[in-house]
C-alpha cells in the first residue's frame, strides 16, 4: 500500500535524482523529536556525539518549519514563531542547499519526519522521500514485532533503504 498517491510499492522506485553515491546521512524522527533511525553513508567529519547531533537536527527542522510558517505570504494568520504546527498546516519546507550539502525534508501526516542529507547538486528528492516513507510503513509499521516510538531495528528495512539511497543520491 502506498500512502502518497499512486499504486503499490513497486520494484521500480522513482528514478535517481543524480548518479553516484552522494547520500551522506538520513534521520527519521517521530512527532516527539525522538530519533527512530540514523544512517550514514558518506559522512567524513563527526564533531558531535549522536545525541547532540539528533537534538541539533530536530531543532533545526523545528526552527525552519516555524520560520517558513511565519514568513508565509499567503496567510494572514501568522501565529507565534516557534509554536508547532500540524503536518500540512501553513507553508511547507522541503529542502535547503549550502555549498557542501543539501538537506531534504518530508513530514508525514502522522508526524514522522524524514531528513536526507546529500551532495549539494542532488535534484528534488520529494518523490524519493515519499518512497522511503512507504518503505518505512511496509517494513517497520506493519511489522507486528515493532513497537511504535522505539528505534527501528529492521534488517530488511535497513538493507532496502541502503540499496535505494545508494541508487538515488
Amino acid at each position: 500500500m502506498q500512502f502518497f498517491g499512486g499504486s503499490e510499492i513497486s520494484p521500480s522506485p522513482p528514478a535517481p535524482a543524480a548518479s553516484g553515491n552522494n547520500g551522506h546521512m538520513m534521520y527519521v524522527f517521530n512527532r516527539n523529536g525522538i530519533c527512530l533511525l540514523y544512517r550514514e553513508w558518506n559522512r567524513s567529519l563527526r564533531t558531535l556525539n549522536a545525541q547532540q547531533d539528533h537534538k541539533l537536527m530536530f531543532g533545526l527542522l523545528f526552527s525552519l518549519k516555524s520560520l517558513t510558517a511565519k514568513m508565509d505570504p499567503t496567510s494572514a494568520e501568522k501565529g507565534n514563531l516557534g509554536v508547532p504546527q500540524l503536518p500540512g498546516q501553513g507553508c511547507s519546507f522541503h529542502s535547503f542547499r549550502t555549498n557542501t550539502y543539501k538537506l531534504s525534508f518530508m513530514e508525514s501526516p502522522s508526524g514522522i519526519k524524514i531528513i536526507l542529507v546529500t551532495h549539494p547538486r542532488t535534484g528534488d528528492l520529494r518523490e524519493s522521500l515519499k518512497y522511503i516513507y512507504n518503505l518505512y510503513v511496509e517494513y517497520v509499521v506493519k511489522n507486528p514485532l515493532y513497537t511504535p516510538g522505539s528505534p527501528i531495528r529492521s534488517e530488511l528495512f535497513n538493507t532496502t533503504l541502503d540499496q535505494y539511497v545508494r541508487g538515488i543520491a
